[in-house]
Formats: structure tokens, sequence, C-alpha cells
């Protein structure tokens, strides 16, 4: 098996599972994926910050020039030079935004790329090793605190240089005021150091809380049904209304911290000014500083408080989004319940057959069994004939064509197995695509699996056919209808194996008699299990199957007409 989380398919360099082990770790991954439009950044980030940092210094020597009577020349020459600094921080401000959103775009959609790549690596693993609310706020919240520290970097980097620049004029002008904004500018910096451990502890409660609130409204929105069936709305109800207000107390309370955060930032340096403009006003009344100076000396000092206040937005974007980036890491290091096999072997061509050796379960190929078993054991015999066993659990793995599955490549067992059941789901898009998903499929294909399930009137009844929009989780449609589009879906898919959990239980026997026969007759010839107490599956299947709570099956073969 490789270490790697993600292939070629979804970023241009895989990420080793090694790198998701920690924060810094993934955010440097994303960073080595795709340098350039960070560099662009910080390099028009330095080139729009410098010209704002030389206008004081600029305008303080116009005002020099003047006082000395040098003449207009001098004058319009230092003025021409504003214009021309004014002109390059505008160019290079379009520039920088461009950059800046570039590297935001980078990191947000490589991050959900590689969310959605390890949430399909998982499979049904997901859901017994993480809170579906966790998986949808990482590819919410945390992805854009993601890419809100990749924009940040540019300007960060530029209000660096540009401090250290103007930081170096003064020191040239006046070593005594240039030493205090060497010591000034980095003391407002650290100071604001101590607020950032407790806002990412706030933040991380935080999050944690809107984990649990999420989880807890999909289960409401998912079960308003059975709520309304058994009373429990008012119940439920008073739940998530407790919930929330967690969420919000956390919420206050990452606020408050940031609340702080952000005044630190505007009050250290506006302390840094005042002392430097007290500092130069006492130098100019000594004469040891021309006029010309003290304006340079007070602008200045006023432009450091944009390179602290970027400093300051750094370090709160870099907290948040190192709190993110743990959150997602955590998401990386969940594993498949199975592991793929490093040499896998092929399977047979055709239809296989299938045989469960743990209980008894042996589907012949290219022919339609039927087995009946406790209802709350069916999804469990139907995860086990299309799903490698987990490691540890102690039960042999089945056979498909003679190949125990936990020796099938999963691409290649995903191509020829397929299991459908009253679990399945229908997703948002126009109702072709989700027939037939990403596969071309002819028009007299989907109109045999849409008669075979009985559908073809749940289509003519639709406004645009099957063109028409389909909602989320098919909430348009009824119970009975959402069970016959499914089971066409599974039937379009044409697998050479393919393993049906109650399949009708919801349409009414009329249907169910169509739906049985037109589905015995389309997979004629191919290997189909289905998983059912009804009689008239029973009425046209080749083998019967019957499984008590104990596991043991007693079958009986009607072609050959003797228990097996």
């Amino acid at each position: 098996m490789t270490n790697r989380l993600f292939d070629a398919s979804v970023a241009p360099a895989a990420v080793p599972e090694a790198d998701a082990r920690g924060p810094w770790a993934y955010l440097w991954w994303l960073v080595r994926i795709r340098p350039w439009p960070l560099v662009l950044s910080a390099v028009l980030g330095t080139v729009w910050m410098v010209p704002l940092a030389l206008v004081p210094l600029v305008i303080g020597r116009a005002i020099d020039e003047a006082g000395r009577g040098a003449g207009q020349g001098g004058l319009y020459l230092w003025s021409l030079t504003a214009l021309g600094l004014g002109v390059l921080q505008a160019v290079a401000g379009a520039g920088l935004i461009q950059a800046a959103v570039s590297a935001e775009a980078h990191a947000l959609s490589y991050t959900h790329r590689v969310l959605v790549r390890q949430v399909v690596r998982l499979g049904a693993t997901l859901r017994g090793k993480a809170r579906s609310g966790d998986v949808a706020a990482s590819a919410a919240a945390d992805v854009e605190s993601i890419g809100n520290a990749f924009e940040v970097v540019g300007r960060t980097i530029g209000a660096v240089f540009a401090a250290v620049l103007v930081a170096v004029a003064l020191t040239a002008t006046s070593p005594v005021l240039g030493l205090a904004v060497l010591i000034g500018v980095p003391a407002a910096v650290l100071g604001i150091g101590p607020l950032l451990r407790p806002l990412q502890e706030r933040d991380e409660a935080q999050r944690e809380h809107m984990g649990v609130a999420t989880s807890q409204a999909g289960d409401i929105v998912a079960g308003l049904r059975i709520l309304r069936g058994i009373g429990g709305e008012a119940g439920f109800a008073e739940r998530f209304r407790r919930t929330s207000q967690e969420v919000r107390r956390a919420g206050e309370s990452a606020g408050r911290m940031e609340a702080w955060l952000q005044a630190a930032g505007v009050l250290l340096p506006g302390l840094v000014t005042v002392g430097i403009v007290w500092l130069g006003a006492r130098l100019a009344l000594q004469g040891s500083i021309t006029a010309g100076e003290l304006v340079a000396f007070y602008g200045a000092s006023a432009f450091l408080t944009l390179p602290v206040s970027t400093a300051t937005e750094a370090a709160e974007t870099l907290s948040l989004a190192k709190v993110a980036a743990g959150r997602v890491c955590t998401l990386l290091r969940l594993t498949p319940a199975v592991t793929p096999p490093v040499h896998p072997q092929p399977l047979p061509p055709g239809p296989p057959a299938l045989t469960d050796p743990y209980t008894g379960v042996t589907a012949e190929a290219g022919r339609l069994t039927v087995v009946t078993a406790p209802t709350d054991r069916t999804g469990e015999l139907a995860d086990r004939l299309t799903f490698p066993p987990i490691a540890g659990d102690g039960t042999p793995a089945v056979l498909l064509g003679g190949v125990p599955l936990d020796r099938v490549d999963p691409a290649e067992l995903r191509s020829r197995v397929l299991r459908s059941g009253p679990a399945d789901a229908l997703f948002s898009g126009t109702l072709r695509e989700e027939l037939t998903g990403r596969t071309d499929r002819s028009p007299e294909e989907l109109d045999r699996a849409l008669h075979a399930a009985d559908a073809a009137d749940v289509v003519e009844a639709l406004p645009e056919g099957l063109d028409t929009r389909v909602d989320e989780g098919g909430r348009t449609f009824s119970g009975g209808q959402r069970q016959r589009l499914v089971l066409a879906r599974a039937l379009l898919a044409s697998p050479d194996v393919l393993v049906l959990e109650d399949p009708t239980s919801s349409v009414d026997a009329h249907t169910e008699a169509r739906v049985v026969e037109r589905v015995a007759a389309l997979r004629a010839g191919r290997t189909t299990v289905v998983f059912s107490d009804s009689p008239l599956w029973h009425g046209v299947a080749d083998r019967e199957i019957r499984l008590g709570a104990d596991r043991v099956p007693g079958s009986t073969d009607r072609s050959a007409g003797v228990p097996s």
C-alpha cells in the first residue's frame, strides 16, 4: 500500500502521511506545491509598502529644501518624486491584490480537493471515525482560515521590509530616533505574542462546539419525519438550543480575546508613535534635527503603525490557520478500515460467483440468489458480500470468483461489484446525471433500467423529464419513488455482481410484482443477490438461502431440486 494520501489526478504533488501529522507541515506543503503566487505577492507587497514608507522622508526633504531657499527646482524635484512613489504604489497595489487572491485561491482549492480525496478514500469508514459536523466545518470554516493566511503573507513581508528600511533611514538621520524605532517596533510586535495562545485555545473550543452543533443540525434535518412521528421535535429543539448557546458563548469568548488582540494592535504602535514624536520634538528644539526631519520622523512613525497592525493581523490569521490546519490534519490521519493489498489478484472475466465461507451464502455465477435473513442483519450481510473484512475481525474473506475480497484491487472491486440498499442517497443535480454519473449511457440503456425499476412514470411526471434538477436527498420524491430511482441507478451501472438490500420495501404489491419480474429478466446471465423476505422475490429466484440468527444457513437449490 502506498503511504500517500493523494495522487496526481488530484494534485501535482502528493502529500506523504507524515506531512499530515502537523499543521505547519501541511501549510508548508501547500507552499511547496505552488510557491509562485506567494513569491509574487511578497515582491509586490514590498513594492507597494516601500513607497508608502518613503513618502514621509521625501516630504521632509522637500520642506528642508524650501526652508533653505534652494529655489523652486528642488521643491519640484521632490514633489515629482513623491508623485512617482504614489503611482508606483498604486500599480503595485493592484498587482498585489491579484497575487494575494491567487495565493488564497490556491490554498482554498487544494485544501478542498485534499479533503474530498480523503473523504472518498475513507468511504464508509468516515462515518464511524468522524462527526459529519467536523467534516462540514473543515470544508467551510477551516478552509477559509487557511486561505486567509495565504492572502496576508505578501502584505506582511512587505511591511517587515518597509519597517526595516524606515528604521535604517531614521538611524542614518538621527541615531537616537533610529534606536528608538528599532527598539519600539519589535517591542510592540512582541507585546502581542502573549495574546495569541489564549486566542488559539478559544478558537479551538469554538470550532469544537461548532462541529457538534453542525452534526446535531444534520441529524435533525435528516430525521425530521421520524421526530415528528414520535413527537420529539420539542426535545431535539431544546437540545439544539442548548448547543447553539454553547457555540455562542464560545464565540463570544474568542471574540473578546480577538478584541483584546486588535486593541493591542492599535495601542502598542500608538505608544511607539507618541514616544518617537515626543523625542523628535525635543531634538528639533535642541537643533539636533531640522523641521523637515521632524516632519519626516513624525510621518515615518505614523507609518510604522501600519507594519505593526499588519503583523498583528498576520499573527492572528496564522494562529487561526494553525488551528484550521490541525483540524484538516486530524481528518487526514484517519485511515480506511480496510487496507488495499500490496499485490492484488485479478478477478476472472465474466460474472463471478460469490461465496461467503463464514455464513455459507453462495451466489452462483450468472444466477439470481435471494437471501432471507433477520432484518437487523441484512445490512451487515450485504456489506460482507461487497467489502473486504476489517483487519482483525477474525472472519474469513468472501470469495469473488475464487479470489478473496481482501486480495482484490479496490478499483476493480468497485467496477465489478455494486451494493444498493435503502440508505443510498440521491444527490443534487439533474436526474440524468444522478442516474448515469460520469458514464455515457445510451437512451435505450436508460429506458431499460427505468422500465425494469418501474420508474418510467416518475420521470414522465417531471416537468423536464431526465433534465429536471433533483433536490438534495431527493426530497421532492416519495419513499417509493426514491427507491425505484435508486434501483434504476444500480441497474444502469450494470455490474457483474449486484447485491440488493430490500429493493422493493417501499412500494406496493402490484409495483413490486412488476419490478421483480423485470429485474430478473434484465439481470439474466449476471450474478445478482437480493436480500428480501418477499415471496415475490423468492418466486423468481434461481436459488434461495435462509439464514437464522446463529448464521447457520439452510439452502435450497431449485434447479437441482435437492437441498444443498
